[in-house]
């Protein structure tokens, strides 16, 4: 028997704190790549990895949230906690990857290119072994044109997020960029989600292992979600992003007097030296009269 798939159980609530989280994730990841390539001082590895951990965070955040409002109405959902905690673990070192890649061999096409396929394959990798970590009480199939488009989309949406994470810088503009990163994102999860049919057993018991989603992944959720908001803490008070790369683009006044500075005892060296010869060169003296 076909089961009855509602995604949208708590209407636009899910969907909406879904986008909202992978925004959130996207922005910071952004603002943390930026943070380094302002100064050349800054901790990269640091910097990437955290923005590599907010954007990971973010798109795992993302797609459990969207989860809570799924449901087969003829049949219970159970989650594999051990599943469900890999698929943050392949999120987060996926995009480190990419990130690294752009962040230490720069933003060339093949670079782009390169980090942009295993970064997009790595979100698809998580959405699908979230979705490994779904218990019920049938079979789950998959449509293999919509999972082909929900790869596709990954891979385009990381591959704009790097390119974006390196090229633009402004505050306004990355807050732009992590909004159309987060409707590709987002879009990406239901993409992959309207690929999912499920046929249920004739059973109407069974006892499968796994937790509830209100016992699992709603604590579980709590961790990335505070992860997140300590990022943001980090970046709002971080002084070079607060200022900008106007501000820290100028030459500081320590630069400045440090500087060399031409040597005031080498000014006017040829007048110095005319005037210490005077007194004892002849042609200094005065002009010769020839009527005396």
């Amino acid at each position: 028997m076909e089961g009855t798939i509602d995604g949208f159980r708590y209407g636009a609530v899910t969907p909406v704190a879904a986008y909202l989280m992978a925004c959130l994730g996207g922005a910071l990841g952004l603002r943390c790549i930026v943070r380094t390539l302002l100064s050349d001082q800054s901790w990269k590895a640091g910097w990437l990895a955290l923005g590599a951990a907010s954007i990971g965070c973010g798109i795992w955040t993302m797609h459990f949230i969207a989860m809570i409002g799924f449901q087969v109405v003829e049949t219970r959902i159970r989650y594999n906690a051990g599943l469900t905690v890999l698929s943050l673990v392949v999120a987060i070192v996926v995009v480190g990857i990419g990130v690294f890649i752009v962040g230490y061999r720069g933003a060339s096409t093949l670079n782009l290119s390169v980090a942009g396929v295993i970064t997009g394959l790595g979100v698809a990798a998580m959405h699908y072994l979230g979705m490994a970590a779904l218990h019920l009480n049938g079979t789950i199939r998959y449509d293999a044109t919509a999972v082909a488009l929900s790869v596709v989309i990954a891979i385009v949406a990381a591959t704009a997020a790097l390119w974006a994470a390196v090229t633009i810088r402004g505050f306004m503009t990355s807050l732009g960029a992590s909004l159309i990163m987060g409707v590709a994102v987002t879009g990406m999860h239901y993409t992959g989600m309207s690929a999912v049919s499920v046929h249920v057993h004739s059973r109407t018991g069974g006892s499968w292992a796994g937790d509830s989603p209100s016992s699992l992944l709603l604590p579980m959720l709590l961790g990335p979600v505070i992860f997140l908001l300590l990022a943001g803490v980090v970046v709002m008070f971080d002084p070079l992003l607060v200022l900008g790369d106007g501000d820290w683009s100028r030459p500081s006044a320590s630069t400045e007097s440090t500087a060399p500075q031409p040597d005031p005892l080498f000014e006017n060296q040829e007048d110095r030296v005319v005037h210490a010869r005077a007194p004892q060169d002849p042609q200094w003296a005065a002009p010769h009269n020839p009527h005396r």
